[in-house]
């Protein structure tokens, strides 16, 4: 017997857990419940994280958590609960499968059954954002290795436990080189290890317009958080409803498990909530514990339901549904047909007593890191590209101003008087004869830049890395 802790959320979520609970009950799951209180009372009670201590020991002590949606209150600098949980509880994967179910839910995509795995941790969700000028800010993308090869591990060994034959890599490294660049390079060199399994890679924007159009192509789907989050809803979406969708978030010791709709407070207390989203968390969850077969006969009781036309208000269709029921009665209905096998489905087959193994991240030999230069970021008003070398040229010394930019757009030297410039100016200074850059002629810069009244409001450091470049070139360069 298994205790995970449980959280039944805000607006239709205490409805919704309710009935997935019931029938977790009813198909003898071997589990027990810990209740948690999280969410919009627990922001409006002057929590900001919107949980408190005594939640996150249940959670850590159990290490399997299933969660109703929340409501994060607008304003007032309440940070969003499920980012804060995948990192502070690192997990890296998030699991969501996206399977169309026609002809009895709607659907352009009949055959659609794609599993997005989506790195959860890092990318642009690090949340290191400045403002550092009037006109512009920035946003830190942070892409590591080891964010990278526990994903993408983590999407094949997935591929191979459930016997899909293909795992497709969604980036867009023609444009972000050295992060989305990462991300594809650690890609290639795990799918060389998984013969078995057919590797493929797609830049990002004609990949979401495939997936949209063409989802039958896809089996397994690994891409970094931004582009997952984007185009998990998407495929939730067109294999019928972003509703029926869970998810699974794994990390090395713990794991979450959730319907991905929100809270629905406009709905709340009706009975008309579609508890299907948590349901499906809950098979993940199932899954996840060593429980397969009570996963697989809650998994074929829903199947049956939804074949046999007993259907909630949000998929509910004259000519195809039979009987429209609200949540208790649509969980009662799953209820009454466990242990029965549908009919115009394919039944559900779970390999008994099998987890998902990922080995721990080895860290590798160092690379030989060489100093290059630096990138000075200087808020600069003064309009003109060459006005503003002018001045950086008196800051030369054995690294010299090679490079200005503007918004990434090479301006000086041979810039074109048509690109619009801001007040924001990437300043490069690099050596010259090919040797390393001593740390002191950078140090040297800034304090020059200080008599100058130069205004330096960020420096990256340049390095080789075993005698690659470490850093991208200007646009136009």
């Amino acid at each position: 017997m298994q205790t995970i802790t449980i959280a039944k959320g805000d607006g239709i979520g205490p409805e919704i857990m309710d009935a997935t609970l019931k029938i977790m009950t009813a198909a003898e799951a071997r589990v027990k419940f810990e209740t948690i209180e999280i969410g919009e009372k627990v922001y409006l009670s002057g929590n900001t994280s919107g949980i408190g201590k005594e939640a996150w020991d249940s959670i850590r002590k159990n290490k399997v958590f299933l969660k109703s949606p929340i409501t994060t209150p607008q304003g007032g600098g309440y940070k969003s609960l499920n980012v804060t949980m995948r990192k502070a509880l690192g997990l890296y994967a998030n699991i969501r499968p996206c399977k169309s179910f026609h002809p009895f839910i709607a659907t352009k995509h009949p055959n659609m059954d794609v599993v997005i795995i989506r790195e959860n941790e890092e990318d642009l969700y690090a949340g290191i954002e400045h403002q550092q000028t009037d006109e512009v800010v920035q946003c830190l993308k942070l892409i590591s290795r080891p964010g990278c090869e526990k994903i993408i591990r983590y999407a094949f060994e997935y591929a191979r436990l459930y016997k899909r034959k293909k795992v497709s890599c969604f980036v867009k490294d023609n444009i972000m080189k050295h992060t989305d660049g990462l991300f594809h390079k650690v890609f290639k060199e795990i799918a060389a290890e998984y013969p078995d399994i057919k590797a493929d890679s797609w830049i990002i924007d004609i990949a979401a317009a495939r997936l949209a159009d063409t989802p039958e192509i896809f089996e397994v789907i690994v891409t970094p958080n931004l582009y997952g989050d984007v185009v998990s809803d998407i495929a939730a979406q067109i294999s019928g409803s972003v509703g029926l969708a869970g998810s699974a978030n794994i990390g090395d010791q713990c794991a979450m498990f959730e319907a991905i709709h929100g809270s629905a407070p406009d709905i709340a207390g009706k009975n008309i909530a579609n508890p299907t989203g948590l349901l499906k968390g809950a098979i993940l969850m199932l899954n996840h514990i060593g429980q397969q077969d009570v996963a697989e006969r809650i998994k074929n009781a829903w199947l049956c339901t939804i074949e046999e036309g007993i259907h909630t208000a949000d998929i509910f269709k004259e000519g195809v549904s039979k009987q429209l029921v609200g949540t208790q009665e649509f969980a009662d209905a799953v209820i009454n047909r466990l242990g029965k096998k549908p009919e115009v489905f394919k039944a559900t087959e779970y390999e008994k007593g099998v987890q998902l193994n990922i080995p721990k991240y080895q860290r590798k030999h160092a690379s030989t890191k060489v100093l290059k230069g630096v990138d000075i970021f200087v808020d600069w008003k003064g309009g003109e590209a060459n006005k503003l070398a002018e001045q950086l040229e008196k800051l030369n010394n054995d690294i010299r101003l090679t490079m200005i930019t503007n918004r990434g757009v090479k301006v000086w030297p041979d810039g074109f008087e048509e690109t619009f410039c801001t007040d924001h100016w990437r300043c490069r200074f690099e050596v010259s004869n090919g040797a390393p850059a001593e740390k002191n002629s950078i140090l040297k810069i800034m304090t020059q830049a200080l008599e100058e009244k130069i205004d330096v409001i960020k420096t990256e450091n340049l390095y080789e890395f075993d005698g690659v470049k470490g850093y991208s070139l200007g646009q136009g360069q």
